[in-house]
């Protein structure tokens, strides 16, 4: 069987995105894509959360107490609401970390072969989470599609590198062969615009499932909370980021809100809104002097200091 690629750090980057939006919606502690290398299952990105007891590269041996066991072995979503009262899971090993709750699905490459899971798990029932599994199932979906866009990627590769041979020994030849290499030549950059058309169009294709799929709920989430500055305001954030999630602007975002602590990044994004200090403070409860006191920190980690330059103006720029 041939070795499966690597996964790239952009994607990874992609699905941190991806475990840190699934767990502000779910309201819960931990947001996992696990790795499956039997009979080692392994924590390959974890949403960044103070709370969240789990780290990259944290491992777990396959065994029937175990919830991604579950998952892998039904081959569909799992639901452990309480395990403790659960005669399968009151010994599973994520109850050593207090999470009792577990919505799980499992990962496929291509082939059909196991990649993983991917899952949210909490200390508490926690019946929001239960009405947003569809989201983190979308999601799920998101993660296979990149498998399968990296399985046509590395295909294509594997081809370019048997032409880059073959341009090789051609080069020995070229007064006899000509014409040979110039198809050659022009034979890979087809192959390279294919790759980025195919690339474009995965892009796009991720963003009309966004469109058709999360936003309506979003949407409806919304009209919810029309009464709940808060949420609305998060909601706001959560929707903005969507847009952008398979766009350049993207990264451009993760580049300039990585030097924040969590916190200063959702100021960031606030501030970015429109959102004055006492909205913010009213948002978040907290005080308005904390608030400015983040502002401030803000602006010392984006090197502006004391500089009379307008932060929201700054912040637009940079992550708009």
């Amino acid at each position: 069987m041939r070795q499966k690629p690597a996964i790239p750090i952009a994607m990874l980057n992609k699905w941190q995105r991806v475990v840190d939006l699934i767990s502000s919606v779910t309201e819960v502690p931990a947001s996992l894509i696990m790795k499956t290398c039997a009979p080692d299952h392994s924590v390959l990105v974890a949403n960044r959360a103070e709370d969240n007891p789990y780290t990259v590269g944290q491992t777990f041996v396959l065994n029937d107490d175990l919830y991604c066991q579950g998952v892998l072995q039904l081959g569909e979503e799992l639901v452990v609401r309480n395990a403790p009262n659960e005669a399968r899971w009151c010994s599973n090993e994520d109850l050593e970390f207090g999470m009792t709750f577990y919505i799980g699905y499992p990962l496929y490459w291509p082939d059909a072969s196991v990649f993983g899971t991917i899952c949210v798990l909490d200390r508490r029932d926690n019946d929001h989470a239960l009405a947003c599994r569809n989201l983190v199932s979308e999601f799920r979906g998101v993660v296979e599609t990149d498998l399968s866009l990296l399985i046509e990627i590395d295909r294509r590769e594997e081809v370019e590198r048997e032409l880059h041979a073959t341009l090789e020994q051609l080069e020995t030849r070229v007064d006899k062969r000509t014409r040979q290499l110039s198809e050659a030549n022009t034979a890979l950059r087809v192959l390279l615009e294919r790759v980025e058309t195919a690339r474009v169009e995965q892009n796009a294709d991720i963003s009309r499932k966004i469109d058709s799929l999360i936003k309506p709920q979003i949407s409806r989430l919304k009209s919810k909370v029309a009464d709940d500055p808060a949420a609305s305001a998060y909601l706001t954030v959560l929707e903005n980021n969507l847009n952008t999630i398979t766009s350049p602007v993207a990264h451009q975002m993760v580049d300039a809100l990585e030097p924040l602590t969590p916190t200063e990044a959702e100021i960031a994004q606030m501030i970015v809104q429109g959102r004055t200090t006492k909205d913010i403070a009213r948002i978040m409860s907290r005080g308005t002097s904390t608030i400015d006191f983040h502002r401030n920190n803000i602006r010392k980690k984006l090197g502006l200091g004391r500089q009379p330059v307008n932060l929201r103006h700054y912040l637009s720029s940079r992550l708009q």
